[in-house]
């Protein structure tokens, strides 16, 4: 991923100006711990749980020295839609479609049959021009690109097929470090439209390839097999796979582009889209059969350090976290609690911290154990080092103290540091927060003794986006927020993670959100792939992708989620036979119901307060309804209700 400077943009809004922020300090982590019901939420998640189900197919289109192109677009239901992606003027490309039985539709038909559209995430979008075809014969029809610049090189086609029949694709694993192998898998599944009920077996693929785009832009293509040795599972049952070495670090696009039959035998193209961060191998466990040192503080916490090599020099925070496990009565295996946090190595160690009374709570006794140790990279979660089990070597004489009667703040977020260590600013404020690639969204005047946060058009990691939002806060002793898509992940990253000034807030909603993909949008590795092209608007973002997302959220507990109050909105229903859309474009890639970005099943944050769906709403101003951000009483209603 390009990244930007970690500079923030910070302007006055609404009823006072905002002073401006003074030199950034970094913000103080949480010593984060739960109970062992929380450990099955909180495990890395299985692969196929965020996998891709695509009913589109984009296609890149690699003009010859000529200027021409020719491929296939399997129709599958007597109409097709597609949209058409050029370097060069949306009018130059000359397009010319033949049916199997040689009818043709000339270049004068499509262009009169042709839109202007734009496709995308806010300001992270490229112009299309969008066609809609109806009355069209089943089967493979030919398609002729001919362009007079032909220097452009060429671009890319995105066809939507009928959508039941999808491409099921995901990575088989996140071992996404510098060195390893990536494998990809993929099989084509079929619903018969009245359910959601998935039939592997209905539809086949018969060929499929992996294109990959590396960091560096170049471009390799690898055959998928279904022969049980290419991290596909069994051979010949239709699911297929393939992998690749990753060389260097930074984002790698797979697209899986697979053709086969439907569970009526007609021909189908589909493709998936992955962002896949690779990053480098910056840390290593030391010894995993040494014993893990233990040692009480000051505070009366426990610190557990765990010895680390820190390969490279530069100071660098990681994402870890780990079950601690002991034995009751009889010696039976006894769960205490998990640990986690956002952790500094330092003098070779990396500490994790837990307050004894989870073991009071637990009634374990020892000997104690660390299990399922995993350490992240901060910004993409991607686990770097870890261990099934290391034995814990607790302090000479430790003795558990009283069982708590109730788990206090102390006990799951660690001590509260210092006033000033988390905010030397006065007052309360509502912090208004946009999202990916954006600037300021929310109305200024529908809301009270608040002010914006302003990053503009820029492209942030989670962490990243919720280190700039806590140096923002900081002007203020507390804040609550009120966040438009990614902002909301932001905002939940930080109260999760970071003390600020969510954690002196008070009122009944501590964070709201309109409109967040808490599960990711496909739209992520679409854009990743037309942007390894064109480049686009503010570049990519794993974690809005479905992967990436489902990665980050296995690191949030319920405590945390529980204390965000979350909206969606998707396109107003018109007509039973006309087709219904926030935008026109991402229409064709997503699931309905969706608000032209997030879909409303990847807007749900299990945990959090589900405040309602409401449709005739889309994501973002110029899109057929109204923009979700800009509904006056559902504004009225977050702005008496939120907390500051």
């Amino acid at each position: 991923m390009t990244r930007s400077p970690l500079t923030l943009a910070v302007v006055s809004a609404l009823l006072f100006a905002a002073p401006l922020v003074q030199a950034a300090t970094e913000p103080v982590p949480k010593q984060l711990s739960g109970p062992p019901e929380e450990f099955a939420q909180l495990r890395v998640p299985a692969p196929a749980d965020a996998a891709v189900f695509s009913h589109s197919a984009l296609m890149p289109v690699e003009l010859n020295e000529s200027g021409n192109w020719r491929g296939e677009i399997p129709v599958e239901n007597g109409r097709v839609r597609f949209l058409t992606f050029s370097p060069a003027t949306a009018s130059d490309w000359q397009l010319q479609m033949t049916a199997p039985s040689g009818r043709q539709v000339l270049s004068q038909q499509l262009a009169e049959a042709a839109r202007s559209t734009r496709f995308g995430i806010e300001q992270a979008s490229v112009p299309a021009n969008y066609y809609a075809l109806e009355g069209l014969e089943n089967g493979s029809w030919q398609v002729r690109v001919d362009s007079a610049a032909a220097r452009a090189g060429g671009g890319f086609l995105l066809i939507e097929g009928d959508k039941r029949t999808e491409l099921m694709s995901y990575p088989a694993h996140r071992r996404q470090i510098v060195g390893q192998q990536l494998d990809v898998v993929a099989t084509l599944t079929s619903n018969d439209g009245a359910s959601d009920t998935l039939t592997p077996a209905a539809a086949r693929i018969a060929t499929a390839q992996l294109r990959v785009t590396a960091p560096d832009g170049s471009i390799k293509s690898y055959p998928m097999f279904d022969d049980g040795q290419h991290a596909d599972g069994i051979a010949g049952d239709g699911v297929y796979g393939a992998g690749f070495r990753a060389e260097m670090s930074g984002n790698y696009v797979a697209q899986v582009q697979a053709r086969g039959a439907n569970r009526d035998g007609v021909d189908v193209l589909r493709t998936a889209e992955h962002v896949l961060p690779v990053v480098d191998d910056t840390l290593h466990l030391s010894n995993l059969e040494s014993l893990v040192e233990v040692h009480a503080t000051d505070n009366g916490r426990l610190s557990i350090d765990v010895p680390v090599v820190q390969i490279t020099r530069v100071s660098q925070h990681y994402r870890a976290f780990a079950q601690v496990w002991g034995r009751d009565s009889r010696g039976a295996e006894a769960p205490v609690a998990w640990v986690s946090g956002m952790v500094t190595p330092a003098a070779g160690k990396l500490s994790l911290s837990l307050d004894p009374r989870w073991i009071s709570a637990s009634k374990a006794q020892g000997p104690f154990e660390l299990r399922d140790l995993r350490i992240e990279d901060a910004d993409h979660f991607v686990t770097l080092a870890g261990a099934s089990r290391m034995a814990l070597q607790m302090p000479e004489k430790f003795k558990a103290p009283a069982a708590p009667r109730t788990i206090d703040e102390a006990m799951t977020v660690g001590p509260r540091p210092a006033a000033e260590r988390i905010s030397e600013g006065v007052g309360q404020r509502l912090l208004l927060v946009h999202g990916y690639c954006s600037g300021g969204v929310w109305p200024a005047s529908q809301f009270s003794t608040a002010s914006s946060f302003l990053d503009v058009n820029q492209n942030r990691s989670h962490d990243q986006f919720a280190r700039l939002l806590q140096t923002f806060g900081s002007t203020w002793n507390s804040f609550g927020t009120v966040a438009h898509s990614q902002g909301g992940a932001a905002a939940l990253h930080l109260y999760t993670y970071y003390w600020s000034g969510l954690d002196n807030a008070t009122g009944a909603r501590l964070m709201q959100s309109v409109g967040t993909p808490y599960k990711g949008t496909n739209l992520a590795g679409i854009l990743a792939t037309l942007g390894s092209w064109f480049g686009v608007g503010c570049g990519t973002n794993d974690n809005l992708s479905y992967n990436g997302a489902a990665a980050w959220l296995a690191g949030i507990p319920n405590s945390r989620r529980a204390k965000v109050n979350y909206y969606t909105t998707a396109f107003r229903t018109t007509n039973w036979w006309t087709n219904d859309y926030c935008q026109i474009a991402t229409d064709l890639v997503l699931s309905d119901p969706e608000d032209g970005t997030t879909e409303q099943a990847n807007g749900q944050l299990s945990g959090g307060v589900n405040r309602g769906h409401t449709t005739g709403q889309c994501h973002t101003s110029g899109m057929r309804d109204p923009a979700q951000y800009l509904d006056a009483s559902r504004n009225a209603t977050m702005n008496s209700n939120a907390a500051r």
